[in-house]
């Protein structure tokens, strides 16, 4: 596990440099955006992107954690298709090659003959990357590796990422929107209980550093195994008045349902990712959403750290039905393993029924008795 930590934790930051490098310049960023399409496309936005960024990424972390782990290789998945369309009708299939020259080849096809572009981005795909992080020695967690399966978010929150700013203000801690919503997001299941075990939430503008303009990235992780609780994170302090952070775009019926229980600290923020690391951070006591607007490769990753500090994820519509049947010791939680019947498209991996993010169980009992009684649910 501290092998597959370490590898998945280097791809991370790979990734970070890769979505950083996209950003710098904003004439090579306008060649980056494709729309999405039918099946593939969000229904909670009216224009969903994906940008080359996203499928580099992807490719690159299921790339590098297959070649170190082959017995994974197959288990990988991601949000994004790995065919890109160039700005000439040519569809490329979008994959790292065997040297940095092949994938620079590659990539100018994508890049509209762009050679400066594609050699950047090729030379930060073969970058090697050496972790430096004392804190990983310490892991010395054995999980078979051939029980596990990997979701990949490359770029949570494309829009923010696309359009975001990034000297957005933040509101008691938490940016409402910006590009520091932007995350790359990676988790780790069981393939056969569909149980999250390892998370890594990167960060890739975390803090622009100076005079430079650079961005800095900085990431966290979580393991929970059995019983075994390991983390970047320390469990946070539990707010005595705490707050709730919500999607800019939640339903009028959950705010006026919620009101009562955190008044005034209703708190909004872009991406479910970011919301989820909130959470975490202790920035906010609970994260909520009535929609299945989040999917499988956005939750997975910060579940696993949520579990870590002794909290996670459910679901919220299940959750209710088995509140109001008198089930409330062990609420259901989100499982990664099982695509929603019926549904074609990125829908078959949806949150369906909405969820509720928590790290303290008493923050969970205090959602879930609010909105058992509300009338909007």
């Amino acid at each position: 596990m501290a092998a597959l930590l370490r590898s998945l934790l280097a791809a991370s930051e790979k990734a970070a440099r890769i979505a950083q490098l996209c950003r710098q310049e904003e004439a090579l960023f306008s060649l980056l955006i494709e729309e999405k399409r039918g099946a593939d496309k969000n229904k909670k936005f009216l224009q969903d992107f994906k940008t080359l960024a996203d499928v580099l990424i992807q490719e690159v972390i299921k790339h590098d954690v297959g070649k170190e782990f082959p017995e994974l290789q197959d288990h990988i998945r991601g949000e994004e298709s790995n065919k890109f369309e160039n700005g000439l009708g040519e569809t490329v299939v979008v994959q790292v090659c065997s040297t940095q020259e092949e994938t620079a080849a590659l990539l100018q096809k994508v890049l509209d003959r762009n050679w400066t572009a594609a050699e950047l981005l090729a030379a930060a795909i073969h970058q090697e990357m050496v972790l430096s992080d004392p804190a990983l020695d310490d892991v010395t967690m054995t999980i078979s590796t051939e029980s596990l399966a990997v979701w990949i978010d490359p770029i949570d929150s494309t829009n923010q990422y696309i359009r975001g700013c990034g000297n957005v203000v933040p509101v008691d801690g938490i940016y409402p929107s910006g590009l520091h919503s932007a995350l790359v997001l990676i988790g780790v299941y069981n393939r056969h209980s569909g149980e999250p075990i390892l998370g890594i939430i990167n960060e890739p503008f975390f803090q622009e550093a100076l005079p430079a303009h650079r961005w800095q990235s900085k990431y966290y992780w979580g393991i929970a195994y059995r019983g075994t609780n390991l983390s970047s994170l320390s469990q946070p302090q539990l707010q005595a008045s705490p707050r709730v952070v919500l999607s800019s775009n939640e339903k009028a019926g959950l705010q006026k349902a919620l009101a009562p229980l955190y008044g005034e600290q209703l708190c909004f923020a872009s991406g479910a990712g970011y919301k989820m690391l909130c959470v975490a951070l202790g920035l906010a006591g609970a994260y909520v959403l009535s929609e299945g607007s989040t999917f499988k490769w956005d939750s997975c990753g910060p579940h696993a750290i949520l579990r870590a500090l002794g909290g996670g994820i459910i679901d919220l519509s299940e959750a209710l039905r088995a509140w109001r049947a008198g089930g409330r010791d062990r609420l259901p939680e989100l499982t990664y393993h099982k695509p929603v019947e019926g549904s074609v498209g990125a829908e078959r991996w949806a949150n369906q029924g909405g969820l509720v993010a928590y790290v303290y169980p008493e923050h969970l009992k205090a959602v879930m008795a609010t909105l058992a009684v509300a009338d909007a649910f």
